[in-house]
């Protein structure tokens, strides 16, 4: 499976990302930068965290308009898997891929820390390696991680079972717990959380792995053939 890391002016979680794709995961991987105009080549598509064009406007409001973006679209569209994490997830609300806002924290500060989530949803092509309402730990690291939807579109998520990770212990003020959501056809994942920094003990929890291991499973599953 070959994925593509979208780096903007301002990601600086590109390399964290890259690096859970090839050293832990051990599949191919590349950056791509954000005025590529053509996605067809990875089966993957995966957006990392940092400040993209310095989070000006609003966190993902200026990166929604680069030439990629149109081209993550597509690959939505096409159903291939979508991965946004933290400034990523901002980013897929901005242009239309998932639905509600980000608003500041509630404390109104940056916090970065680890924290625990309860996977509500282990039936996507993100979380299948995980148990239901098993309990990781993954770190967080945002100032505008405070999820907001109105509540025909909350009724929505939670009819269509596309709640994914929930904060046992919410950080942010976010509706109902959310720390992570899909879109209704499920190959498109949001999430504050950074999964890419827990793949391995070292780094405090490996966690993380089981979500990037599921992508693949899922991916070689929908792309077996037979003889």
């Amino acid at each position: 499976m070959k994925f593509a890391v979208i780096v903007f002016p301002g990601s600086n979680c590109d390399v964290d990302m890259y690096h859970a794709i090839k050293d832990e995961l051990g599949e191919e991987v590349e950056y791509v930068w954000h005025d590529e105009t053509d996605l067809s080549q990875y089966d993957g598509i995966l957006l990392p965290g940092g400040f993209s064009y310095g989070d000006y406007l609003r966190s993902g409001a200026i990166a929604r308009f680069s030439n990629v973006m149109k081209e993550v679209v597509k690959a939505a569209e096409a159903g291939k898997p979508v991965l946004g994490v933290c400034n990523g997830f901002q980013i897929l609300l901005e242009v239309g891929l998932l639905p509600g806002a980000m608003k500041r924290n509630e404390n109104l500060k940056f916090m970065c820390r680890p924290v625990n989530l309860k996977v509500a949803n282990n039936e996507t092509a993100f979380t299948s390696a995980y148990a239901k309402d098993e309990v990781i730990s993954i770190p967080i690291a945002h100032g505008e991680g405070n999820y907001y939807c109105d509540e025909q579109t909350l009724q929505t998520l939670k009819e269509n079972n596309q709640i994914v990770f929930t904060y046992e212990t919410n950080p942010n003020g976010s509706l109902v717990d959310i720390a992570g959501i899909t879109n209704e056809r499920g190959n498109v994942l949001g999430m504050m959380p950074h999964p890419e920094r827990a793949v391995d003990e070292l780094l405090g929890s490996a966690d993380g792995l089981k979500l990037f291991q599921s992508i693949v499973k899922n991916w070689r599953e929908s792309h077996v053939t037979t003889a």
